[in-house]
């Protein structure tokens, strides 16, 4: 499972012109889920998602987690993060989980998170999607559930 956080001040997710989720100050969040992925990899990257201290703290150092600072949560999945694009130039998706099992992922990883984080919202799984943000820092994390499960 892949994912690319970005800290922001606010996001939003349309589908054909109506906004279907948003957050303020917190994270806009993608999602790929890769073939083979369990629900374990998606606890092990939304506790490391939760817990990530990287708002600043009274003195301007990353040292705040989205808890921390009582952040909302946009999540959007997006199977193009698991691209094969070593070969040509027009990338295969092979690596993404089957539809079904991508989507029941998702959105266990979207029940994970609300249960510690206040607001969270999300697109819509499958949609053609037109996201807007306006990125904090910027701030970006790329995350892969196989290397943090390496570290154990």
């Amino acid at each position: 499972m892949k994912a690319v956080i970005q800290r922001v001040l606010r996001a939003s997710v349309a589908v054909d012109g109506a906004v279907v989720g948003s957050c303020n100050h917190g994270y806009m969040i993608l999602l790929g889920v890769a073939e083979g992925d369990t629900e374990e990899d998606a606890a092990l990257l939304c506790k490391k998602i939760v817990n990530l201290r990287i708002f600043c703290d009274d003195e301007g150092k990353m040292n705040r987690s989205i808890k921390d600072i009582d952040g909302e949560m946009l999540i959007i999945s997006q199977f193009t993060l698991l691209a094969n694009y070593r070969h040509g130039n027009r990338p295969d998706f092979l690596a993404s989980a089957k539809p079904d099992e991508a989507n029941r992922l998702y959105e266990y990883f979207k029940a994970l998170a609300a249960t510690e984080i206040r607001r969270v919202e999300s697109g819509v799984f499958g949609a053609h999607m037109e996201v807007s943000l306006t990125n904090d820092g910027p701030v970006t994390i790329v995350m892969d559930s196989e290397i943090l499960k390496k570290k154990k």
